[in-house]
């Protein structure tokens, strides 16, 4: 904190009301007022700016770094790393390896159960990974309807599926943010990973029972129970070994593929006495021999080989104070401030997808760097608004960090007493509800959570962790998501009939994050 008051008016309930003014007035742009996200966040960084200088007195120097600072954060790492993920992305869709990806997921079983396994969870939790931003709901909700589902069936099975991999969209952004936010009780994304494993599998491997009861009731799970359970045990078990002991980064990656792989070995052995099939409008899905099939993966398998390098301990000790690739690293002031902010040119994550990108490039046969470069400023030309969004965000932060506005709002939520914890996840489904993103969500209330627990002497990575959680839930029903899910399927103007289908399991598992949060609590 830089400003001089964390109470201007001494008086919290008046302090905390005023440095809630942006969040609040950031909601009712999006809703009330029905402003696109990138106006309501620039409107919300001046107001902010102006209540961190004129009302907590935050020094002008040091607000106009404070937002120079979250700019720089938006852009780097969290910016790089989207442009490249989906750079990589439109790769393998242009270059064709991505057709033949489908198909040879498409074409392992007839069964609806076992392709709603298979694209609908596993699926969509790897694209989940690999880009985010809404790739995997259209895409995994457009190859369900081509195989036979009816369309708002596969858009609602598609939104309950991300409940499983949206903390860890994007080469897991959503929980790496929150190491660039100087949390109270100096949590790190680390620190946040590891906790999510104390909620996150419960869910996770509850998810796949949900999705096969909803598609074919408890008859369905009867005669698929052994595929769901290798399904959600591999899935549940080494997702959180990974955000234990690796992080953030591959957390939905190389789950979705070890659970998609065990599956279609599975499937060679074991077959559904009662197979549940689709009526004359399923697709017929061509056939592509099994070396064309590896090569058709080979863009993810290199991203996944070198975001787990990037993630390895012994390769980070390479860039720390002292290390032979320390000079890497570019740490500046930022000029008439007191603040420094900082590149990590390689050891960045986005840097890892990069060699995957350019190894991909290289390797795809008849493709070239000309059209690589094209796809690359589609992929720019797409993304500066959302990225632009993700810095004016990353900015209000910031100014509420410095100025002490974060920790008045913290002070004035520990209030509630020992009833926090129970109410800390629906701050973030309400983050996520209205911004559509787990990343704004933690970007804007993990500052919060973390100082609340701090007052309160709960475990602060905890209830950023329930943020990240309570966030996920309302991906489900977030009107981004939903239209989205909708306009994918072809049934835009039935966004209601959408919300519908889906809205009692978003509240559903936000109950039970609610009351888990709660009994964790009692003992971290």
């Amino acid at each position: 904190m830089l400003s001089p008051s964390l109470n201007p008016f001494d008086n919290l309930l008046l302090s905390s009301l005023t440095a809630a003014v942006p969040i609040v007035l950031f909601l009712l742009c999006l809703t009330v007022f029905k402003m696109k996200g990138i106006y309501a966040a620039f409107l919300n960084l001046g107001v902010t700016f102006l209540i961190a200088a004129l009302i907590f007195k935050l020094p002008l120097p040091e607000a106009a770094g404070s937002v120079v600072q979250g700019a720089i954060q938006g852009m780097w790492p969290i910016g790089y790393i989207i442009v490249m993920a989906v750079w990589l992305y439109k790769i393998s869709v242009e270059s064709g390896k991505f057709e033949v990806l489908r198909a040879s997921i498409g074409g392992i079983s007839n069964d609806k159960r076992i392709q709603l396994l298979l694209i609908g969870f596993c699926f969509n939790a790897f694209l989940e990974g690999a880009a985010g931003f809404g790739v995997p709901i259209a895409i995994c909700a457009v190859l369900l309807v081509s195989l036979g589902f009816k369309p708002l069936e596969a858009a609602m099975l598609c939104l309950i599926a991300n409940g499983a991999s949206g903390a860890f969209g994007a080469i897991g952004i959503p929980v790496a943010i929150t190491g660039t936010l100087n949390l109270e009780g100096n949590v790190t994304a680390m620190d946040v990973s590891v906790l999510t494993a104390l909620t996150l599998p419960i869910i996770n491997f509850t998810i796949p029972f949900l999705l096969i009861f909803l598609l074919n009731g408890l008859k369905g799970i009867k005669d698929v129970l052994p595929a769901i359970l290798v399904v959600s045990s591999i899935y549940t078990i080494s997702q959180a070994i990974i955000t234990v002991f690796l992080g953030p980064e591959l957390a939905d990656i190389i789950p979705s593929l070890m659970a998609m792989g065990a599956l279609a070995l599975f499937l060679r052995k074991w077959k559904p006495k009662h197979l549940l099939l689709h009526g004359e409008q399923q697709t017929e899905i061509k056939k592509y021999p099994l070396q064309e099939v590896i090569k058709a993966w080979s863009p993810f398998y290199l991203l996944s080989l070198f975001v787990l390098i990037w993630s390895l301990p012994a390769f980070k000790t390479l860039f720390a104070e002292g290390g032979p690739l320390a000079f890497t690293k570019i740490t500046f002031p930022i000029p008439g401030s007191s603040l420094i902010s900082a590149l990590d040119l390689v050891s960045a994550t986005g840097t890892a997808i990069l060699l995957a990108v350019l190894t991909t490039i290289l390797t795809a046969k008849g493709f070239g760097f000309a059209k690589g470069f094209a796809l690359f400023t589609k992929t720019i030309s797409e993304f500066w608004i959302p990225i632009l969004m993700i810095c004016f965000i990353l900015g209000i932060a910031k100014l509420m960090t410095y100025a002490g506005m974060t920790a008045v709002l913290g002070e004035a939520m520990a209030t509630t007493g020992g009833a926090f914890p129970l109410l800390a996840p629906i701050l973030g489904w309400i983050g996520v509800f209205m911004t559509g993103s787990v990343v704004n969500n933690n970007t804007l209330f993990a500052p919060m959570q973390a100082t609340a627990a701090t007052i309160l002497g709960t475990n602060p990575a905890l209830l950023v962790s329930a943020n990240t959680a309570g966030g996920v839930m309302a991906k489900l029903i977030s009107p981004q998501s939903i239209a989205i899910a909708a306009a994918a399927v072809g049934e835009t103007g039935k966004e209601a009939d959408l919300m519908k289908m889906t809205i009692k399991y978003s509240f559903g598992l936000l109950a039970f994050v609610c009351v888990w949060t709660f009994i964790l609590s009692l003992f971290f």
